[in-house]
């Protein structure tokens, strides 16, 4: 699937659809809302993280764990200095630990909760600091579901390699545009489709993947101040 129609799936994949749940009520005052729509991709993402920090509170945030040598992590190094809607940035060679899958758009919520809490309760027993903020990488979407690496970057070498589910690797790396959305998860949908209107307006070749990084802390950030990196790897 071409990265253009994986990102529109990934941003209609949950138009339309009613569910007869309430959302869970996870510490995000906006995630609190009685409404009965199901909530969209972006938010299940965005509660998951939040479920996860409270959780593994025990564990650094990856927000904040700084890399070896207390300079912190820093996973995209931008080509220029001018921040820009598609702004050229090289995504550096890292390991990550990992757990792939597949989900529906109608469970992403439980789907990415467990992901990232066999994650981190991994790093957590093996005593290794996340060196980066988690990501989700998406290998292929449509509008039913979705591929996926839940991850999280690491410069600790592991004491013994991972076992069944939880894999180690390299995250994608090399040149890819990156767009920055800040504030509601609820707004999401508005940044997936400028996304995609501008790979059009460009004519760009982008890989089939893309990638949602979370930059903010989502426990201690105000909803309107949240910044979530979308990376769009490129030819």
């Amino acid at each position: 699937m071409g990265v253009k129609r994986a990102l529109s799936s990934r941003r209609t994949g949950c138009h339309g659809r009613k569910s007869s749940q309430r959302r869970r009520t996870v510490g995000v005052p906006a995630l609190h809302s009685g409404r009965t729509s199901m909530p969209s991709p972006r938010i299940a993402l965005g509660a998951a993280i939040v479920s996860l920090a409270c959780l593994l509170a025990p564990l650094p945030s990856a927000a904040q764990a700084p890399a070896p040598g207390g300079a912190p992590a820093d996973p995209a190094q931008p080509d220029s200095a001018t921040s820009q809607f598609g702004q050229p940035v090289t995504l550096p060679d890292r390991t990550i630990v990992y757990l792939q899958g597949s989900g529906n758009w109608d469970s992403a919520f439980e789907t990415l909760v467990d992901a990232f809490k066999s994650v981190y309760g991994y790093l957590e027993k093996e005593g290794i600091k996340p060196a980066g903020p988690p990501m989700t990488i998406y290998t292929q979407t449509d509008d039913v579901g979705f591929d996926y690496q839940a991850a999280v970057p690491i410069t600790q070498e592991l004491k013994t390699q991972p076992q069944g589910d939880i894999m180690l690797g390299p995250a994608p790396s090399g040149k890819a545009l990156k767009f920055v959305h800040r504030g509601s998860y609820d707004d999401m949908d508005t940044t997936y489709e400028a996304i995609t209107n501008y790979l059009d307006e460009k004519g760009l070749e982008a890989k089939d993947i893309f990638i949602e990084e979370y930059v903010t802390d989502p426990i201690k950030t105000p909803e309107d101040q949240l910044v979530i990196h979308i990376l769009v790897p490129t030819q």
